[in-house]
């Protein structure tokens, strides 16, 4: 039997009003589900699939544009209603009361709104660089001279066509990192059936104001009520560890923060160990 995950996952589709969810499975026991940012796609979660599947059933799920789930075209889309219906779909699909959600960057975005928004369908939450979205606003409106150039990266996604600069191999690099061979294939095979323009359009919609109320304003946001761990690597240019502050005063659970000092964005490949073995023991005292 293969040792990668890869080869080792069973395949399942949701549905989101035509829009076709592909999710993968691994172990069995209560439900994790990790929910993957940009760019990426479910196998950026194989460490910690392959660390918690003895006592877990862990799922990870293609967003929309990327991979083997559906690619709707035009940015209305990809608003945040739409991105938490999809999550709603696939734990749905599992048959599942509720789960333990986990997300990093785009993924922690919709995870910490859906989270907010559909408490009863979340016992446990997980994010991995992304800090919560009221820090995050903070820092952008009071952002550094550094912070601003750190983050131009948004306003660039957001021009029409920007999508055309991106190839298959140049996503690949961005989220695999220092992988073998046969790793790097999986992604660039991955991003080569992805939309790069509807990963884009997460952007676009999510600075255009699509995803503020009747109001034009963003609505207020409700206290999380289940317990939160968070990971960051201190190392991120681009989701500035000062967003951080005031966290706690967020959630009305316990609170877990863990910051790595040596690690970049994509914590859960450049700690994986670290991040699978404190996800297996916070989850453990909290089942």
């Amino acid at each position: 039997m293969s040792s990668d995950v890869f080869d080792r996952v069973e395949h399942h589709q949701a549905d989101n009003s035509g829009v076709a969810l592909h999710y993968v499975t691994l172990g069995d026991g209560p439900v994790v589900l990790f929910v993957h940012g940009f760019p990426d796609f479910w196998y950026t979660w194989r460490e910690q699939m392959n660390a918690l599947s003895d006592g877990f059933k862990t799922v990870a799920m293609d967003t929309r544009a990327n991979n083997l789930s559906g690619k709707p075209d035009g940015v209305e889309h990809y608003t945040m209603p739409n991105l938490l219906a999809d999550v709603e779909a696939v734990i749905k699909d599992l048959g599942s009361d509720s789960v333990t959600l986990v997300g990093h960057d785009w993924g922690g975005a919709i995870c910490w709104q859906f989270a907010m928004h559909y408490p009863d369908l979340v016992n446990k939450l997980v994010i991995c660089n992304l800090t919560h979205p009221r820090g995050y606003s903070t820092v952008r409106q009071n952002a550094s001279d550094e912070q601003k150039a750190n983050t131009q990266y948004i306003t660039d996604f957001q021009t029409p066509g920007f999508e055309d600069r991106f190839t298959p191999e140049m996503l690949a690099g961005l989220s695999a990192g220092d992988v073998a061979d046969d790793v790097r294939a999986h992604y660039v095979e991955a991003f080569s059936r992805s939309s790069v323009k509807g990963m884009l359009d997460y952007y676009r919609a999510a600075f255009s104001g699509l995803n503020a109320g009747a109001s034009g304003q963003a609505p207020e946001l409700p206290q999380l009520t289940m317990p939160v761990l968070q990971f960051h690597g201190l190392l991120d240019r681009a989701v500035d560890k000062d967003g951080l502050r005031d966290t706690w005063n967020w959630i009305d659970a316990d609170y877990t923060l863990v910051t790595i000092p040596g690690c970049n964005h994509w914590v859960q490949r450049e700690a994986a160990d670290l991040v699978s073995k404190t996800m297996r023991s916070w989850m453990s005292d909290r089942q």
